[in-house]
């Protein structure tokens, strides 16, 4: 099955400068009363839901375990003449050094450091804590932790898994979009294992005419995590101001916890030590 990751020309089809706009309306919400001035994504992708933030006044560096992601997420930046950090990292190795920068250490030879040690906020965007288990994401939190700076804040965003699977639906719906003649409908087909994970079965279709023209399939894995285990987590790491919200976070007429999307901010103390 091939790997949606790998294909940034279907993975960005649905963005628009509509949705741009209110991914950016989005962080105004999060964001209103904080002073965060560097942000780091550590699940970025393409930077659908992070580029916008640059528009805020914010300096916003990301890494990704996909290196077509990150070329995709440069190549936006520059088109909109902004510049943002990139490295590739898988984000269970958040604070172990990049392997060129060890390599000319262990050469003696001078390296710049590509991001700033401590951010403003460290956030995870896009449901993408799942990818891994729920094991690993606790472990994921804490590698955060250790790079959000004194009094900065801590983010993620992902679907409504206590909601899934309380309600074990099949079939995820997005509305289609419009490229010139075309109609792009985006279907999700999901399968419950018994082993707690999940696969979901992504099927585009391209239309024109009212005829089906082309089709293109892939396949993620997921490891479900109830809302409950993270916050906990994070209580356990000592932040305080903890936000759930729905996502997007302008949407106020909808409880947070029967949202399809939701996101979490929490405040990390003055004077805290990772």
């Amino acid at each position: 099955m091939a790997n949606l990751y790998e294909r940034t020309d279907i993975y960005d089809l649905l963005e628009d400068e509509d949705r741009y706009n209110g991914v950016k309306k989005h962080w105004e919400a999060v964001l209103d009363g904080k002073e965060i001035r560097t942000f780091y994504d550590v699940s970025i992708g393409t930077g659908n839901l992070t580029l916008p933030l640059l528009d805020l006044g914010v300096k916003v560096y990301g890494s990704d375990l996909s290196g077509e992601m990150l070329d995709a997420c440069g190549k936006k930046a520059a088109a909109r003449g902004r510049e943002i950090g990139l490295r590739q990292c898988d984000f269970r190795r958040l604070t172990e050094k990049p392997a060129v920068q060890r390599e000319a250490e262990r050469r003696d030879e001078n390296t710049s450091v590509p991001f700033p040690e401590k951010f403003d906020c460290v956030a995870s965007t896009g449901n993408s804590l799942p990818y891994v288990t729920n094991e690993e994401v606790i472990q994921v939190l804490a590698q955060m932790d250790a790079l959000v700076a004194p009094g900065g804040s801590l983010y993620y965003d992902m679907r409504n898994w206590d909601k899934i699977l309380r309600d074990r639906r099949r079939f995820y719906l997005y509305n289609p979009v419009f490229r010139d003649d075309t109609r792009i409908n985006l279907m999700q087909v999901w399968d419950y294992h018994t082993d707690d994970s999940m696969t979901f079965h992504l099927l585009y279709t391209f239309e024109k005419e009212n005829r089906i023209f082309g089709k293109e399939q892939f396949e993620e894995h997921y490891f479900p995590v109830r809302r409950e285990l993270l916050l906990d987590k994070i209580k356990e790491m000592g932040y305080r101001d903890i936000r759930l919200l729905c996502h997007p976070a302008y949407v106020t007429d909808m409880d947070a916890g029967e949202a399809d999307w939701y996101c979490v901010i929490a405040g990390k103390k003055q004077g805290s030590c990772a």
